[in-house]
């Protein structure tokens, strides 16, 4: 495991720079990942709007910026994502957020596609669910933790649908990001502190 998450940090990107990459793609008329489409590059480009709209807004509780003020020791978050996915357009610019709020804490970012081996250590049900954030310590590289690919009301909200509809269609996706919209980043925070509570005193 050591081995894969050491490659895949020498592969990431900064958060910046992740984002950077998927509006260059754009700009070709692409999406990130190996699978290429109209949908998902319409896809993409609505994400990078709504990743806009969260760097500026969102906001960490003062609880949680404490709470990670008193991590100990050194962590890389290292979060699995693509252009085109909806729950990472809103889950990643809240992991940056909070990741900006220590030292402590180095985020990287790397597309699913690219790190196929990693990506196959965190399935979620036999899938390769993203975003998925991955808690490693920064000196031994022993992972810690995880997160993703959503917080677990986001999830049941998608369960129940699909259980009375059938199917997930563009009407579950659209009330899903509605869904994000409402709940303003608060799961997605109060989910990832309980894994990272272990790890303060």
């Amino acid at each position: 495991m050591q081995a894969i998450i050491k490659e895949s940090i020498r592969k990431s990107y900064s958060y910046q720079d992740y984002r950077n990459k998927i509006s260059e793609l754009l700009l070709e008329g692409k999406s990130s990942g190996n699978e290429q489409s109209e949908a998902l590059t319409k896809y993409s480009e609505l994400n990078k709007t709504r990743m806009n709209r969260l760097d500026k807004t969102i906001e960490i509780t003062a609880e949680y910026t404490e709470q990670l003020s008193q991590l100990k020791g050194n962590y890389i978050w290292l979060v699995v994502a693509e252009g085109w996915c909806g729950d990472a357009a809103q889950i990643v610019p809240v992991i940056h957020k909070m990741a900006m709020q220590t030292p402590a804490i180095e985020l990287k970012m790397v597309f699913r596609d690219e790190n196929e081996d990693l990506m196959n250590q965190f399935l979620t049900n036999g899938a390769k669910g993203i975003p998925k954030l991955i808690i490693v310590d920064k000196n031994s590289l022993e992972v810690l933790g995880d997160f993703g690919p959503r917080p677990t009301g986001a999830q049941q909200f998608m369960l129940d649908y699909k259980a009375a509809h059938g199917k997930i269609d563009e009407t579950a996706k659209a009330d899903l990001q509605l869904w994000y919209f409402k709940d303003k980043g608060l799961s997605i925070q109060k989910e990832i502190m309980d894994v990272m509570s272990g790890l303060i005193n």
